[in-house]
């Protein structure tokens, strides 16, 4: 029997929504994890693919501050079979719910570990992830500890040089959350440009919705050669989507 805050309901054009507190977490599609139906998740697997400069299908290791139904995890080990992956979810109820109903695929290297996304992260050796990416909500909204300089800082030292950081953030017209996030991520050494990579409609204010910041360690200011190959990759995107640059 599934704990109260947890369920499942099949979805729409196939798949299976991980829902928490009756928020859909994650869309999983168990015979075709390459199939990505969040916009925003669509976004996080172009960074992906795009920014660190490592072709598919050679092996990225990544470290998801955030679990739910590790729908990411699942998209990096079917396009790049056997990458070591590190999911840090301290819904342990969650996890072991979403791996009855949906099982990992096999041959995998994901690891996930009962951790919040700070104690986590802060736990990890020096430049031992290509990207880290963080999709992590609690009552609807990012965990303020992740929003910090702090923070910011401590994934700088998880990822090596040319090593991304990329978070999924809910936010209002106009990006303030955004625009905020990427000001502490300054603060917390990040020098080159922050990207922020939403739907248009978010993008120009015209409705709320996610939005996802992306920086690059060991950029300049000026180094925006791998916004230029995002904003390439947008014209071309399922939906349309924009680019912007935070700071």
């Amino acid at each position: 029997m599934l704990p109260g805050h947890l369920g499942f309901e099949e979805a729409d054009g196939g798949g299976v929504l991980v829902l928490r507190d009756g928020r859909p977490q994650s869309h999983v599609d168990p015979d075709d994890p390459t199939r990505l139906v969040f916009p925003y998740v669509q976004h996080l697997a172009a960074v992906l693919d795009l920014v660190p400069g490592v072709a598919a299908p050679e092996r990225l290791g990544v470290t998801h501050v955030g679990g739910a139904g590790m729908t990411l995890a699942r998209w990096v080990q079917a396009t790049r079979p056997g990458s070591p992956q590190i999911v840090l979810e301290p819904d342990a109820a969650l996890t072991e719910a979403v791996r009855a109903r949906l099982p990992l695929p096999a041959g995998h290297r994901i690891r996930v570990r009962p951790q919040d996304g700070a104690t986590g992260v802060a736990g990890l050796k020096d430049t031992s992830a290509d990207a880290v990416v963080v999709d992590a909500f609690d009552d609807g909204e990012v965990p303020a500890d992740l929003l910090t300089a702090a923070f910011a800082g401590d994934c700088l030292r998880v990822v090596g040089d040319g090593g991304v950081l990329a978070m999924n953030v809910s936010d209002a017209p106009g990006l303030p959350t955004a625009r905020a996030t990427a000001s502490a991520w300054g603060e917390g050494g990040w020098r080159g440009p922050v990207a922020m990579v939403t739907t248009r409609e978010v993008a120009r204010g015209k409705q709320p919705g996610n939005v996802v910041l992306v920086a690059r360690r060991g950029d300049g200011p000026t180094d925006i050669a791998w916004v230029e190959t995002l904003r390439r990759w947008a014209t071309t995107a399922a939906l349309p989507t924009e680019v912007l640059i935070a700071r």
